[in-house]
């Protein structure tokens, strides 16, 4: 019975189902879905050289007690060959966006924007499938966990507002980033930022 009304649901609305769009060969090559190409290669690389980082600070903490250089040597010869690896990774990177005209542009449209880089511009072209995804502004915002809800029951308000927990947690830290740099370099996001903190009820951070 709830698949035969699903089934009449669904040919009652078929009228308003969208065709599904293949990402490009541009796109899938940054991010096959599932799999590792160049944007989640890049995400390895990084977090490997952020451990090595921390290894070699812990290590010269210790360097009074304990002779490691050896180890902190080839620790940092190591940390530099990833970090040289990551710069390969990013011009590969760019090198796929020229590959297709339209996206490489929508790819400089969004660079273009304070605050975002390579790595945030490429995400944005990913996860909306080169801006197709959505509809409009407000459905990313909640995809990227971005757009707050009141948390409420029936007529009355219990609380803060929230994100969703269901967000894309990778590029809601991406657009915090984003914020973050903006308002520093930024004139009149800084002024907004710094007006917004003053309202009443404002988030402390």
């Amino acid at each position: 019975m709830d698949a035969k009304r699903i089934a009449q649901f669904t040919c009652l609305h078929r009228h308003r189902l969208k065709a599904l769009r293949l990402p490009s060969d541009c796109l899938l090559k940054l991010k096959k879905p599932g799999g590792v190409p160049l944007m989640s290669f890049r995400d390895r690389l990084v977090k490997t050289s952020t451990s090595l980082k921390n290894t070699i600070q812990d290590l010269r903490e210790t360097s009074h007690m304990v002779d490691n250089k050896l180890i902190v040597s080839l620790s940092q010869k190591q940390q530099k060959l990833i970090e040289q690896q990551i710069a390969h990774v990013e011009k590969e990177m760019e090198a796929t966006l020229q590959q297709d005209e339209q996206i490489f542009q929508h790819f400089q449209l969004a660079k273009s924007v304070v605050g975002i880089g390579l790595v945030t511009a490429v995400a944005f072209l990913i996860y909306t499938q080169d801006f197709t995804a959505f509809d409009n502004g407000r459905q990313f915002a909640c995809y990227a966990g971005v757009a707050p809800f009141e948390h409420s029951s029936g007529t009355s308000v219990r609380g803060r507002t929230r994100v969703s927990p269901l967000a894309n947690r990778k590029m809601k830290a991406l657009l915090g980033n984003c914020a973050s740099a903006a308002v520093q370099y930024d004139p009149q996001l800084k002024a907004y930022y710094h007006r917004k903190r003053e309202e009443p009820g404002a988030r402390r951070r």
